[in-house]
C-alpha cells in the first residue's frame, strides 16, 4: 500500500485525473455494451429496413463478399499472430460476411478448444467487421464436436435407434443454446440423407436412419427444437445423398435412382424440412442422372437441381449453400479456372458459397462475372439480401458481441449433459445375443487407494479387444475406463490397421484364455479418409475374424459406430449396436453389457442378412451378482 500510495503522490495532477476519466469511461461503455439475445428467429419490420438499406449502401465487390464464408478455427490467437491477421486480411480485402468455425487437425486428432476460446475469437473478428458477421458450425453431435465442456451427444443415427422425436427436439434446443452463447448462430445440421445404402462410407451414422418417414419426423423436431433456441439450421445433403458408395470428399459420387424413387426416398424428409421453415438447405456434390442428364453437372452446379427442383418445384426461397467448394466432387470439374466453381454454383441457385478452394481466385471469378452481365445485379441483390434478413432475423444488426460472462451458466449444464447419456442409453440396440455372455460380472482385483501407489493385476478373465483407425486418437480410452471401473483387472487391447498383423498372435492367445470378450468396434464416418466406416478389407478386420473363429460364442462384438459391420462377420452370435463413438455411447456400451440399464433400442437401418430394421430384442435391466473371483 505504501509502494502504491508513493507512486500516485509522484505523479502530476493531470494524468492522475487522465486515468480516473479513462477509467469511468471504460466502465461507462462496457454499462453501454450491448449483448445478442437469443430468442426465436424472426426479421422485425425494423430488421428488413435495416437489410434492405445496407443492401442498397453496398459496392458490387461488398455484396460478392457477403455470398462468400470461409474457415475460422477456433483457438487463442494473439492480435499479431499470422493466423488471425489471415483473417482480418481476408475479411477485409474480400469483404467477407461469413465464417464457418472448426478447429485445427493434427493428423487424426481433432484439437478441440474451449468455450472461451472461441467465443473471445468470434467477439474480436465482430467487432472488426463493418457488418456484423454470420458464424456457422458444423455441430452435428452437438457443441462438443469442436467445443470442450459442452454437451456431448451421439450421432444421429443413435436418435433412430431411440426412436423419439422429443429426444430430436431437445436435441436441437440444447445444441442452440450452447451455439449461441459462443456466438455461432448457423448450424449446417439436421441430415436430411436417408441411408439407404450399407456401403454409404460418408453418411453412414450421420443419418437419423433408412426410413423417409422417420428421417423426416426427427428432422422436424431438430428444427423445431432448434429454433426456440435461436439457432439457424441447413438440411443436407439435397437432393439426397444416402445411396451413394463414394465419398464427395475424394471423388465423385452418383444417386442413380429413378425420379420416382426420389421421390419416395430421397426428397421427402427435405420436404418435411421446408415445411418445418429449416432456414438453409445444402446441396451435394452428386450427379443425379435423372435430374441432370450432364456427367459434368454436379448437383451443385445444376439450374435443373437447384433453381428447378428445390426452389421451383419445392417451393423453398430460404438460403441455398454449397457443399464445401474445395471438395475433390466439385474440384475435378475446375482444375484448370477454380474460380469457375463458385461463379457456376451461383448461377445454378446457390446464395452462400462455402469454402471455396480458393478464396482470391473464387472471389476475382464472381466480381467478374457481375461486371460482364454474366451475373446479373438483380440476381446479386437477391442473395446478398437473404443473406442480410438472415443476420437482421438473429438481431445482429443491432447486437452482435456475446457476453462472454454467461457462458459458465448455459454451456454444459448437469440436465443437458445427463441428456445426452440419457439419449445414448435408450439407443443401445441387441441385435443378437448367444444367451452366453450377457450380462457381464464385476469381479476383480482390488485397487489401491493411493495416488501413484496403485498395482493392479492384470489377467485374461475379461479381454476386450478395442478395434480403431488409430490406436493414437480417444477412441476406446472412455470404454476401457468404465470397464475397468467394474473389472479392475479387465485386459483391454488396443488395434490398428498399422498394428494388428504383429499383436495378432498376443491378442488370439489372450482370447483363447479368457471367460468373456468383448470386441468393440470403432467405425464411423470421417470427411476425406480412404476407407471411411468400413474395416472389411484391413488387418483389423482380419483380426477380428480370427478372434471370432477361435471364441465366438464367448465374444460380445459392439459396433461404436457403422451397425452394418456384422453383414461382414457372419460368426458373431452377440452383437449390439450404439450407432455412434461418442463418449456417451461408450459409457452407454458398457452400462448395457453388465445389465445395468434396460436395452430397448431398435435398428433404424436394415443390415443385410443379419436383421431388419425395426429389430431389436428388448432386455430388462438385468444387473449380475458381483464375482469375487481374482
Amino acid at each position: 500500500m505504501r509502494i502504491g500510495s508513493a507512486i500516485v503522490l509522484r505523479m502530476s495532477r493531470t494524468p492522475v485525473l487522465l486515468v480516473a476519466l479513462s477509467v469511468v469511461l471504460s466502465a461507462s461503455a462496457f454499462a453501454k455494451e450491448k449483448y445478442q439475445q437469443p430468442g426465436p428467429i424472426h426479421v422485425t419490420h425494423g430488421g428488413e429496413k435495416w437489410a434492405e438499406k445496407t443492401l442498397h449502401k453496398l459496392t458490387v465487390e461488398e455484396k460478392v463478399g457477403q455470398v462468400f464464408m470461409i474457415w475460422c478455427r477456433a483457438s487463442f490467437l494473439n492480435v499479431e499472430n499470422p493466423e488471425y491477421l489471415q483473417l482480418l486480411d481476408d475479411m477485409q480485402k474480400y469483404h467477407v460476411g461469413s465464417f464457418a468455425m472448426t478447429v485445427h487437425v493434427d493428423g487424426p486428432l481433432l484439437l478441440r478448444s474451449e468455450p472461451y476460446e472461441a467465443a473471445e475469437l468470434l467477439n474480436r473478428l465482430q467487432s472488426q467487421s463493418r457488418l456484423p458477421l454470420l458464424f456457422a458450425a458444423d455441430f452435428e453431435r452437438g457443441v462438443s464436436m469442436r467445443l470442450m465442456g459442452t454437451t456431448v451427444f451421439p450421432h444421429a443415427m443413435a436418435f433412430g435407434g431411440d426412436g423419439k422425436s422429443e429426444d430430436a427436439e431437445n436435441f436441437g434446443r440444447i445444441t442452440g443454446e450452447e451455439a449461441r452463447a459462443i456466438g455461432i448462430h448457423w448450424n449446417f445440421f439436421p441430415d436430411a440423407d436417408v441411408n439407404s445404402n450399407p456401403a454409404n462410407p460418408i453418411i453412414n451414422t450421420r443419418s437419423f436412419g433408412e426410413d423417409p418417414a422417420q428421417v423426416g419426423d426427427l428432422v422436424a423436431a431438430y428444427i423445431k427444437g432448434a429454433h426456440e433456441a435461436g439457432m439457424l439450421v441447413t438440411a443436407k445433403h439435397f437432393p439426397g445423398h444416402g445411396d451413394t458408395a463414394t465419398d464427395s470428399h475424394l471423388g465423385v459420387a452418383s444417386v442413380t435412382v429413378d425420379r420416382a424413387r426420389l421421390d419416395s426416398v430421397e426428397l421427402p424428409p427435405f420436404r418435411r424440412a421446408i415445411a418445418a421453415g429449416v432456414d438453409s438447405i445444402m446441396v451435394a456434390h452428386v450427379t443425379v442422372p435423372a435430374l441432370d442428364s450432364d456427367p459434368n453437372h454436379v448437383a451443385t452446379i445444376s439450374p435443373s437441381v437447384v433453381s428447378d427442383l428445390l426452389e421451383k418445384q419445392m417451393g423453398f426461397n430460404g438460403i441455398v449453400v454449397t457443399d464445401a467448394l474445395d471438395m475433390a466432387g466439385l474440384t475435378h470439374l475446375f482444375i484448370n479456372d477454380i474460380g469457375r466453381a463458385a461463379v457456376e454454383a451461383f448461377k445454378a441457385g446457390s446464395d452462400l458459397l462455402l469454402i471455396p478452394a480458393d478464396l482470391g481466385a473464387s472471389y476475382n471469378s464472381m466480381v467478374q462475372a457481375v461486371r460482364s452481365g454474366e451475373i446479373s445485379p438483380e440476381r446479386l441483390d437477391r442473395s446478398v439480401l437473404k443473406i442480410l434478413k438472415a443476420k437482421a432475423s438473429l438481431g445482429l444488426n443491432e447486437a452482435r458481441l456475446v457476453d462472454t460472462s454467461m457462458l459458465a451458466s448455459v454451456v454444459g449444464k448437469p440436465a443437458n449433459l445427463a441428456f445426452g447419456q440419457q439419449v445414448a442409453d435408450a439407443a443401445v440396440t441387441l441385435v443378437r445375443d448367444n444367451g452366453q455372455v450377457l450380462p457381464l460380472k464385476h469381479h476383480g482385483t482390488v485397487g489401491g487407494t493411493l495416488p501413484y501407489m496403485t498395482q493392479e493385476e492384470t489377467h485374461n478373465q475379461v479381454v476386450a479387444v478395442l478395434y480403431s483407425d488409430d490406436v493414437r486418437t480417444d477412441a476406446g480410452r472412455a470404454f476401457a475406463h468404465e470397464l475397468r471401473a467394474r473389472v479392475p483387472d479387465a485386459r483391454v487391447i488396443y488395434v490398428d490397421p498399422r498394428v494388428a498383423t504383429a499383436m495378432s498372435e498376443d491378442v488370439l492367445k489372450a482370447v483363447d484364455e479368457a471367460q468373456a470378450v468383448i470386441a468393440a468396434v470403432y467405425a464411423v464416418p470421417v470427411p476425406g479418409k480412404v476407407g471411411n466406416a468400413i474395416m472389411t478389407a484391413d488387418p483389423t478386420a482380419t483380426l477380428l475374424q480370427q478372434a471370432l473363429d477361435h471364441a465366438a460364442a464367448k465374444t460380445a462384438v459392439i459396433a461404436m459406430g457403422n451397425p452394418y459391420l456384422a453383414k461382414d462377420f457372419p460368426k458373431i452370435e452377440t452383437y449390439l449396436c450404439t450407432f455412434s463413438n461418442a463418449t456417451v455411447s461408450e459409457i452407454a456400451a458398457v452400462k448395457a453389457l453388465f445389465g445395468e440399464i434396460a436395452i430397448h433400442g431398435h435398428l433404424p437401418v436394415t443390415i443385410p442378412n443379419v436383421a431388419q430394421r425395426g429389430a431389436g430384442i428388448e432386455r430388462p435391466m438385468q444387473v449380475a451378482v458381483r464375482s469375487t473371483s481374482r
